[in-house]
């Protein structure tokens, strides 16, 4: 595997890849989501399981909010795809797994994940090395924000279709953006034909968050800060519902994670579950 640290994917993205796998690995069934892709791709060894970022007692809030909010994601494109929308976006895909997880409904879709170009190129070059391929309806769409590309015309150059509907989904990705860039892209998705649903995950005040976790959002927050990546925003629900309808939205709701906590951990006897008032999620249609 390529170590230069712009082609390999992120930090963040291989701990969410990771906390999946240990979701399965850690958690007793019925799992809310069954994904040990990423920690193929990853290909760590043997002492991932042992780092601090993964004690399972420690990071079963975290990761139980990771499985939760890629369950709902996952079921929201099955609908809409049900009801014939044909096209998936995800931006800042990362080590997303859905094309390889669900290939009997993304088949029927063009999925186009977007990223950054060194960090999407180890991707598909690991999916070949693995057997899974890089079918034609999954386009990968690099995308040089540094640069100023814009993610829309990369997107439209791959082969996705304007005047149609689409779901695009943005998880993880919200709380490393200001406010400004935030609401430019909920005014680009607004702006997507009518019938299309967008999808997107955001970080509450840390104040505001469960006791249980608070310690471990502030953790994050301060090595997020740390590796230059810091969190620059944060929104209630009453304001990133605001922010929607100001972008153009003609609906918005705020999906809690106690909405979560009752569709996808009922009955469970381990209380695992995703806290409350921590990332949580934003559902808007054009």
């Amino acid at each position: 595997m390529n170590d230069k640290r712009d082609e390999v994917p992120d930090s963040t993205a291989a701990r969410v890849a990771l906390w999946r796998a240990l979701h399965v690995e850690a958690d007793p069934p019925p799992h809310v989501l069954e994904d040990e892709v990423g920690l193929r791709l990853l290909s760590p060894d043997e002492s991932w399981r042992h780092r601090g970022d993964m004690d399972p007692q420690f990071t079963r809030p975290f990761r139980a909010s990771i499985v939760a909010r890629a369950r709902f994601i996952e079921d929201l494109v099955v609908e809409e795809a049900a009801r014939g929308v044909s096209q998936y976006v995800i931006l800042g895909a990362g080590l997303d797994s859905f094309a390889q997880r669900r290939p009997e409904i993304a088949c029927r879709l063009r999925v186009f994940e977007i990223d950054r170009p060194g960090p999407q190129a180890w991707k598909r070059r690991r999916l070949i090395e693995l057997g899974f391929g890089v079918p034609d309806w999954l386009r990968f769409v690099p995308v040089d924000f540094e640069a100023g590309e814009r993610w829309r015309d990369r997107l439209v150059a791959a082969g996705f279709d304007d005047s149609k509907p689409a779901i695009v989904v943005s998880t993880g990705v919200s709380m490393y953006l200001t406010r400004d860039a935030n609401a430019a892209t909920l005014r680009e998705v607004a702006a997507f034909a009518p019938g299309s649903t967008f999808a997107m995950t955001f970080l509450l005040p840390l104040e505001l968050a469960d006791p249980e976790v608070r310690p471990g959002l502030e953790m994050a927050e301060k090595g997020a800060r740390a590796g230059g990546t810091p969190f620059l925003s944060f929104f209630t629900p009453r304001e990133i519902l605001a922010l929607a309808h100001e972008a153009g939205f003609e609906e918005a709701r705020h999906v809690p994670a106690a909405d979560l906590a009752r569709r996808y951990f009922a009955g469970r006897t381990d209380d695992l579950r995703p806290p409350d008032n921590a990332e949580e999620l934003l559902v808007a249609n054009t």
